[in-house]
This record gives C-alpha cells, sequence and structure tokens, in this order.
C-alpha cells in the first residue's frame, strides 16, 4: 500500500473532497446491512405464522427509502473520488509536459520518444484509477467487510462468524503473493508498451524513408514483432490478474460450505433462527464483493505504484540548464564576445569546441562555414544555452549570458535550425508561433521578407492552408522559408540562421540576403553555411575545422591567403559556373 502514503500530498490537498467521498460511502456499506436484516426478520415472521399486510407494507417501504437513498448517495461519492482522481491525472500531466519544456537537449537524447508518450499516458492513467478506483475498493472493501463481519458477529452468531473466518488467511496470503508478482510483470509491460510507441512514432515520421528504399515489409515484421512482445508481456499480466477472482471465489464457497453445515445445526440445536441462518447467509453473500474487491486492490495498486515510481524517476531527473538567481530579465543587446577554451560533450574525450575566441560587433554580420561535424551548430547552441558545460565565457553586451533568465535570452534570438519543424496547423499559425498576436499584415511581411509570400498565394488555401505534421506537404525550400518568416517575424535583436539557406535556389538565397541587409540595419546576424555565398557578405567570417577557427577575417582578406576558404571558394565558383553550361 506503499502507492497511498506516496499519493498522500494530494489526498491532503484534496482531503474535503476525499473526506466526503468517504463518509458517503460509509453511508452506503451501513444502508446495505439494512436488506438482509430484513430478509431474516421476514423468515421468522412466516416460520411463526405472524406476518401481517401491514408489517409487510412498513418494511417493504424501508427497504425502498433505503435503496433510494444509497442511489443518491453512490451518485455523490463517485463525484468526490473519481473527480478528485482526474484532477490527480490533470496534474501530474500538468507536471510532466512543464518539465518536458524545460529540460535540455541531453534529455531528449537519453530519452525516446514514444516511452515519454506512454508515461503521459497509460502510466497517468493507471495511477488515476489507484486514486480513484483503488481509494474506492479500499474503503469499501474494509467499511462493508467490516460493517457485515461485526453484525454478523454480534446481532447473530459470533461462533459461527469465526468459523466462517477461518479460511480467509489463506486468501491473504495467495493475494499478497498475487500483487508481488503482478507488479514486476506490469512493469515490464509498460516497458514493452513505452518501444512499441516508439516504435510507430518512429516509423510514422520516417515513412517516406521506408518507402523510399521499399522496406515496408521489413518495418512491419519489426512492428509486428514487438507488437507480439506486448501481448505476450500484458498476457503474463492477465495470467496473473486472472487467480485472483477464482481463489477468492474458492475461499468464499469454503465460508458459504462451513456457514451451511454449521448454521444449520445451530438451527436444530435452537441456537439460531431460520431467519437468522438466512440472513447471516445473505451477510455472507455481501462479504463475496468486499473479498473481491480486496483482490482487485492488489492489482490496481501494483500497476499504480509500478506507474507512479516510472513517472516519479522521470521528474526526478535534474534540470541541466536554470537561471540564476540574480539573472537579467531583459533582452540582452551589444556585441557578441565569444572566449572559450575548451567544450566536450558529456561522456565524450575529444574536445568538440577548442580556443573559440572572437569579437562581434553589434549589427555586423557574421559568416561561419566548414565541413560537415566542425562544431558550427554547437557555437550556436551554447549562444541560446540549449547545451552549457564549456570552460571560458560567452557574453553579449557587458553581460556573460548566464546572466540573462532563459526567456530573456531568448526572447532577444530569432534561430532558424537546420531541422525546420513546423507544426500542424496552418501556414500564418506556423509563421506568428513565437508571436501569436502579430497582425495579418505583420506576417504577411515577414513572408515577404524571407521570400515565401508568393508560394503561400498559390497555396489552396493560401495563409489559412494547414501544411500537415511537421510540413510534410510542403518541399525542403518552403519549409526553410518559413521558419525564416517565423523567426523575422519576431524582430529579434541577434538573428541566427543555422545552414537555413540549404534548401533554396541561389535566387532566392540572394533575395533573402539582400532582404536582410535592408531590414536589419543596426541588429546583429549570424549565418552558417555550407554555400560561400551566402556569406561573403559578412563582415567577418570564421572558418572551423574539428572544432577550432583555423581562419578569420572579410570575405576579401581570406580570398587573399592560401587555406581552406580560398580554395572552397574557387571549388564552388568552378561548379557554378559547370552548371550554367560553362
Amino acid at each position: 500500500m506503499k502507492i497511498f502514503k506516496d499519493l498522500m500530498w494530494f489526498f491532503i490537498q484534496e482531503k474535503k473532497s476525499y473526506l466526503t467521498g468517504i463518509i458517503l460511502l460509509l453511508i452506503v456499506a451501513l444502508l446495505e446491512l439494512v436488506p438482509p436484516k430484513v430478509i431474516g426478520m421476514t423468515v421468522d415472521f412466516i416460520a411463526q405464522g405472524t406476518l401481517t399486510r401491514e408489517i409487510l407494507f412498513k418494511w417493504l417501504l424501508i427497504l425502498l427509502a433505503t435503496s433510494i437513498t444509497v442511489y443518491v448517495v453512490r451518485f455523490f461519492w463517485r463525484i468526490m473520488i473519481f473527480g478528485s482522481s482526474v484532477k490527480l491525472a490533470r496534474l501530474l500531466r500538468n507536471h510532466l509536459f512543464e518539465h518536458f519544456t524545460k529540460m535540455s537537449q541531453g534529455f531528449f537524447q537519453k530519452r525516446r520518444i514514444g516511452d515519454l508518450m506512454a508515461h503521459s499516458t497509460n502510466d497517468l492513467q493507471a495511477i488515476q484509477q489507484t486514486a480513484g478506483s483503488g481509494v474506492l475498493t479500499l474503503v469499501d472493501s474494509l467499511a462493508t467487510g467490516g460493517f457485515v463481519l461485526l453484525t454478523m458477529a454480534f446481532t447473530i452468531s459470533w461462533k459461527l462468524t469465526l468459523i466462517c473466518l477461518i479460511p480467509l488467511p489463506f486468501m491473504a496470503l495467495s493475494t499478497n503473493y498475487y500483487g508481488k508478482l503482478l507488479h514486476r510483470r506490469f512493469h515490464k509491460a509498460q516497458e514493452a508498451f513505452s518501444s512499441l510507441n516508439d516504435k510507430v512514432q518512429e516509423s510514422v515520421s520516417g515513412i517516406k524513408v521506408i518507402k523510399t528504399f521499399g522496406q515496408e515489409e521489413e518495418d512491419t515484421e519489426i512492428f509486428r514483432k514487438q507488437s507480439d512482445d506486448v501481448v505476450g508481456k500484458n498476457l503474463a499480466v492477465a495470467k496473473v490478474d486472472a487467480l485472483y477472482d477464482p481463489t477468492i471465489s474458492f475461499i468464499v464457497g469454503i465460508s458459504f460450505f462451513l456457514a451451511i453445515v454449521f448454521g444449520s445445526r445451530y438451527v436444530l440445536a435452537g441456537e439460531m433462527t431460520l431467519g437468522e441462518l438466512v440472513s447471516f447467509t445473505t451477510y455472507l453473500g455481501l462479504l463475496i464483493w468486499p473479498l473481491l474487491a480486496f483482490g482487485w486492490l492488489f492489482n490496481i495498486v501494483e500497476r499504480g505504484r509500478a506507474s507512479y515510481d516510472r513517472v516519479q524517476k522521470l521528474l526526478a531527473e535534474p534540470m541541466e540548464i536554470t537561471d540564476l538567481e540574480d539573472a537579467s530579465d531583459r533582452s540582452p543587446t551589444g556585441d557578441i564576445v565569444y572566449s572559450i577554451s575548451q567544450f566536450s560533450f558529456p561522456g565524450e574525450q575529444k574536445q568538440t569546441l577548442e580556443a573559440i575566441h572572437f569579437h562581434l560587433t553589434r549589427g555586423h554580420t557574421l559568416g561561419i562555414v566548414g565541413k560537415t561535424g566542425a562544431g558550427k551548430t554547437t557555437l550556436l547552441k551554447l549562444l541560446i544555452r540549449e547545451i552549457e558545460g564549456y570552460d571560458g565565457k560567452i557574453q553579449i553586451g557587458e553581460k556573460e549570458i548566464k546572466q540573462y533568465t532563459l526567456d530573456a535570452l531568448r526572447r532577444g534570438i530569432g534561430y532558424v535550425p537546420q531541422d525546420h519543424f513546423l507544426f500542424s496547423a496552418t501556414v500564418s499559425d506556423n509563421i506568428a508561433f513565437a508571436k501569436p498576436d502579430a497582425s495579418m499584415n505583420e506576417i504577411i511581411e515577414a513572408a515577404k521578407l524571407a521570400n515565401i509570400h508568393d508560394d503561400i498565394l498559390q497555396f489552396t488555401d493560401g495563409y489559412e492552408t494547414v501544411v500537415g505534421e511537421r510540413g510534410v506537404s510542403l518541399s525542403g525550400g518552403q519549409k526553410q522559408r518559413i521558419s525564416i518568416a517565423r523567426a523575422l517575424l519576431m524582430k529579434p535583436e541577434i538573428l541566427i540562421l543555422d545552414d537555413s539557406l540549404s534548401a533554396v535556389d541561389a535566387k532566392t538565397e540572394e533575395e533573402i540576403l539582400r532582404s536582410l541587409r535592408e531590414t536589419r540595419d543596426g541588429k546583429t546576424t549570424i549565418i552558417t553555411s555550407h554555400r560561400l555565398s551566402a556569406i561573403q557578405h559578412a563582415n567577418q567570417i570564421l572558418v572551423i575545422e574539428d572544432g577550432k577557427i583555423i581562419q578569420h577575417g572579410s570575405h576579401d582578406e581570406l580570398i587573399l591567403n592560401q587555406g581552406w576558404y580560398r580554395e572552397m571558394y574557387h571549388r564552388q565558383q568552378l561548379e557554378s559556373l559547370v552548371e550554367h553550361g560553362g
């Protein structure tokens, strides 16, 4: 029952609802004692020949009143207890989602999306059931069982009651063993479901790749195997679950056998009346539900405990990147200064960045080029504090970036990543994502600056066209330009384009860059690219290789020097010449 102790914080928070629900449950348990007593008394009246119409009518009215009261009270305890359990699920779901949004990149690299979804659905459902059906079953089984046993012992026969309780310790031992077994198996079943969830998410997201390589049958077979594994592990849970009812029914059957055998002897000996034996066996019938409920309780509790442990383990993951206590909430402005001795990702021996030192004047444009994997994106992610753990400092204005709150820092930076994620919403909603209150004119202006306005007008519903999940209905270039428009709408102090022009043609690239030069006067822009044409207009250019700056200067300065930049520039010029028939 550790799960109830773990959830005590919530029970205290919702104590009014739970106390009301429990009191109503106790009232129902007491009222359920009335019908067996009335039946027994009626049998005795019949046996004695003293039953009259008036007596029968009186007891029928009592039964009717009892039934109506139980009906009304049951309605309200369900609202109190089940309503509170829904609040718990909502609260934990909000905690989980908020936790996800605060976690850094490393957290999502270690966790699969399908696993996180399973935590937010199946696990929360099991916890909700514990706080609802679990509380109901615990209170109802103890209250009903306790009241029935006391009534049987003190109003009919304590000796017969003790005899009928002889089999119950065997039930307690059995259900305790089943509970431990269920906990282990349910934990494995939930993990299997998480893996299946992740497989579905991955396959749906990569369906184009799967179809391109003709791997539909292979992928389906992998899914089928994982699905079979989920079924197998859930069947293992069901087999243990299936043992509860037969075990309890068997033990209750033994109690009925003992009640009939010994109860008949007591009636013949004159220690009990026939009506009392009828009442006793009816009360014994009422014990079936508490005993079955008690077995069901172990099932609910073990499922809830396994799920709560999984959710708590997830929530216990520390946030790697947090605000300092005295961090400024003002958006950063000013020159950008990098002074990093070294940086490496956790668990890696090789340095990802080393000896990164440069000064970018406010209002200037910085170009960053280099081979794939050279460290360009890592350099930018340090600036937006998506990753940390470097030796040195990064400043914007007079302050280190850590002296700004995360919200303030990212509010002043418009970042267009390599992976252009679009939401399953309209084009206008995607552009206005960072500024939901933007007017339509502002959205259109940002789209024009990103050179995507004309394309949007060709869509079926223009700016109200739903782009599909992750922008599946758009080309790579269209997704890139909508992402750029989204960043431009913010009018950020610092704009970062991380290889964000790779999917557009040279003419479109030049038009976008010209728009940026004309509209971002006095604001800082950082561009990484494999195409040197995208950064040759920059005030300064960094050439990165193996995490180090191997060349630094303007386009004209770098062209005059032997090195990677000059060699790459001439190679790309030659490629462009050949493409145009030269």
